[in-house]
């Protein structure tokens, strides 16, 4: 699909330097553009390409001041960083399929099924009894509804998602490729013989507005009440969220995090790639925790910073790390030092003895 610049620059209302009618058929970053590619300039450290660059556009801040001629075509924006994500919003929308609306065929939507205004469900997808759809939801190619399930306004599920029954998804959330929500938690009594007898979870997962998450997430149901996302969080591909699990306002989670049963996380912490938490401990508003680390304890302070296995207050951590870095030196000096206590405490008691 082609715009001319003259196209870009009305979408974000910039204004134009050079050529109206140049073609632009995709987008780029500066240092690496050529022609058809759009790109933008907000960073100073990469003006340099601005000058060499054979893109067909650049968005630039309209305060940017030439220092020599260039030979894409300039549209001067506020903003060239927020233009360019606006139009990287837009390009998505038209690539990805959002804009479908419509039931594809072969797909199965149960009779009781309320579905609403401007709806996509792709082919090969399953819609179970009594599930809601509300308007402009997007079900993706073979994915999967469950019994009883509500899925909010504006929201996307994508392909071999599954959401099983009795889940709640509000408005404008968006579930990646591979994901499972509601899926059954971890739940098995030890039996006398060694064995283990399943807990049957008969809770859910309710996913508040504005929540994205990744590919090949799972968040299990609860085993009574709700596993609960709070609207704003944003989780990354692979993390696995455990049964009565509550996650607070404008969380992040980076990928490979495990977070264990019944856990409550506050609002606005950060959390790092392959952070394991225990179970039925709390995180207080805005805790941060470093890649990596394992954490055992509740954290009572708010916006405290951790890091480790176990985790604790990151400053400590690090001069623990450059302490134990440093073992072997210690170690060696503590032997000399040995040593020469013991010749030492052998002369004094040599001279007792005279």
């Amino acid at each position: 699909m082609q715009f001319t610049a003259q196209q870009i620059a009305a979408l974000v209302q910039g204004k134009l330097e050079g050529d109206p009618e140049q073609k632009v058929s995709n987008v780029a970053k500066i240092e690496e553009a050529g022609p058809g590619d759009l790109c933008f300039l907000s960073n100073p450290k990469y003006e340099e390409y601005l000058y060499t660059s054979s893109a067909s556009a650049v968005l630039v801040n309209e305060t940017l001041v030439l220092l020599r001629p260039v030979t894409p075509t300039l549209i001067r924006v506020k903003d060239a960083y927020a233009s360019f994500a606006m139009l990287l919003e837009q390009y998505d929308h038209i690539i990805s399929g959002s804009g479908n609306v419509g039931i594809e065929q072969p797909s199965y939507i149960a009779p009781t099924a309320k579905i609403g205004k401007d709806v996509y469900v792709g082919a090969f997808s399953y819609i179970g009894e009594n599930a809601v759809l509300a308007d402009g939801v997007k079900v993706y190619p073979g994915a999967y509804v469950g019994n009883n399930t509500v899925v909010g306004k504006g929201s996307k599920i994508y392909s071999g998602v599954k959401v099983y029954h009795g889940c709640v998804l509000g408005e404008r959330v968006i579930i990646h490729a591979g994901s499972v929500i509601g899926g059954d938690g971890f739940g098995f009594a030890p039996l006398k013989d060694g064995t283990y007898k399943k807990i049957a979870q008969i809770g859910n997962v309710i996913i508040e507005d504005d929540v994205e998450i990744g590919a090949n997430t799972t968040v299990d149901r609860a085993t009574m009440g709700s596993t609960i996302i709070r609207k704003g969080v944003k989780l990354d591909n692979l993390i696995q969220v455990a049964h009565n699990v509550e996650i607070g306002e404008n969380t992040v989670i980076a990928a490979q995090t495990g977070i264990s049963g019944s856990t409550k996380i506050g609002k606005n912490c950060i959390i790092g790639g392959q952070v394991g938490i225990v179970g039925h401990i709390h995180l207080s508003d805005g805790t941060r925790i470093n890649a990596q680390s394992g954490l055992s304890k509740s954290v009572t302070s708010e916006n405290v910073t951790l890091n480790g296995s176990p985790a604790f207050e990151y400053k400590n951590s690090l001069k623990s790390q450059a302490i134990f870095r440093n073992l072997p030196d210690l170690q060696a000096r503590l032997l000399k030092l040995e040593e020469i206590v013991t010749e030492l405490t052998m002369q004094l008691q040599g001279q007792r003895s005279q």
